[in-house]
């Protein structure tokens, strides 16, 4: 009976001991894990080494993942127990994190939101409700080499204007090119400044699903500014990005889009940073850039190891603080998101001309209608496809520009739900 009842106890134990590994995290209670790819990574940890204690009675662990795909490859896969606190990415993933429950939506007060603008917000939402905070921002910026031109064009027909000016005498082998994001991301502000965007924004950050580009006048402007007098392309704007950066900056080619992630690139080449938004076709206007963050991002998983409190201090104390932005902003080389990181001394010439280039002209990217192919084809595609259409294949601007009017508009109405 003895024998009996030792074992039943001992079984019992087994069993409340087996029980506990199973919701006991990996990670005490006191450490918050971040996720972050190979850039990011050794960035976060070589400011966390230099300050740790943003979060008082708990450490920080950055694990760095090879590549931004490893990284999302590894969310994907995340459990309960292997997932982290934290990750640090673009905004593109968070429809698909919050669908599948792996973010935790995080609520800032009116003064932590005042830091930033409100359509980087939008960025970092899904149906209404916030997973991170804004980090840095992911844009491009217009530039013009001053060895070639004086000041700052005040509209696109200028531009235009002193490229087939000077084209012979300068051996020009454009006027202006996409030298960061390509034709689709980065050129979105040609698009723009001709007349046309894949959605319009209201002023409070709101989508204006009553309105949408007019194709008639985007296609006449391409009409008037990049063809001919045979309609064939004049030669001012490529559809290509192919030899973009090596030629603006050999000064082949007046005025380029650069992105901001490599801004030093030209700074280093002797070229300067007077960055802003392309000019629009009336002067005085510009044309809108995605201006796109990456975030910060809760994950459900910091709940499960009892560190939901601890992280969400870390993403309002330092994530979205003007003091944390401005540490990694220093490493990191991205223009940081919130206004006062912006405004500080300790942010470099080209970080800061970006953000507030961002700051003048753009609008967020939304996934939800630029992803998808609803209307016959995605933004992505649909956008390089009617540059190659117009200005290589020799089609009518205008025709073309009521197909893609067409396409962006049937995505956007697809996408709604999402939002």
């Amino acid at each position: 009976m003895k024998n009996k009842l030792f074992r039943a106890l001992v079984l019992a134990a087994t069993m409340g001991i087996a029980g506990s590994l199973t919701i006991v995290p990996t990670n005490a209670a006191s450490e918050i894990v971040i996720w972050a790819d190979e850039t990011r990574g050794p960035n976060l940890t070589q400011v966390f080494k230099k300050k740790g204690d943003w979060v008082p009675g708990s450490t920080i662990k950055v694990v760095t993942f090879s590549s931004y795909d490893a990284l999302k490859d590894a969310l994907d896969k995340a459990s309960g127990t292997t997932g982290p606190d934290i990750f640090v990415a673009g905004n593109d993933w968070v429809p698909a994190l919050a669908k599948s429950g792996k973010l935790a939506p995080i609520v800032l007060t009116a003064a932590q939101r005042s830091r930033f603008i409100p359509s980087q917000f939008f960025d970092l939402s899904y149906r209404g409700k916030l997973y991170g905070v804004p980090v840095d921002v992911n844009n491009v910026g217009f530039v013009f080499n001053t060895k070639l031109v004086k000041t700052a064009p005040k509209s696109f027909g200028e531009m235009v204007d002193f490229y087939l000016a000077n084209k012979k005498k300068l051996g020009l082998k454009a006027g202006f090119c996409i030298a960061g994001g390509g034709l689709s991301w980065g050129g979105l502000s040609t698009f723009s400044a001709l007349g046309a965007e894949p959605y319009i924004m209201n002023k409070d950050g709101s989508v204006n699903y009553d309105k949408s580009f007019d194709p008639v006048f985007f296609g006449n402007n391409v009409k008037k500014y990049l063809l001919d007098k045979k309609g064939k392309s004049n030669g001012f704007y490529p559809a290509t990005d192919t030899g973009c950066q090596d030629n603006y900056i050999a000064g082949k080619v007046p005025f380029a889009i650069i992105g901001n992630w490599h801004w030093r690139t030209f700074a280093e080449a002797g070229l300067p940073m007077n960055i802003q938004p392309v000019p629009g076709v009336k002067p005085g206007t510009y044309g809108k850039m995605f201006g796109s963050v990456s975030g910060a991002f809760l994950t459900s998983y910091a709940e499960a190891h009892g560190v939901a409190v601890q992280a969400k201090t870390l993403l309002t104390d330092f994530f979205a603080s003007t003091a944390g932005q401005v540490q990694y902003a220093a490493v990191e080389g991205r223009p940081p998101a919130e206004k006062g990181a912006q405004k500080s001394q300790l942010v470099l010439p080209g970080q800061k001309a970006m953000g507030v280039a961002a700051g003048m002209s753009s609008i967020p990217q939304i996934g939800a209608f630029l992803n998808t192919n609803a209307g016959g084809a995605s933004y992505w595609d649909s956008s390089g496809a009617y540059w190659t259409a117009v200005l290589v294949d020799g089609k009518d601007p205008v025709a073309e520009a009521k197909k893609l009017a067409a396409i962006w508009k049937a995505n956007v109405a697809a996408g709604k739900a999402d939002l």
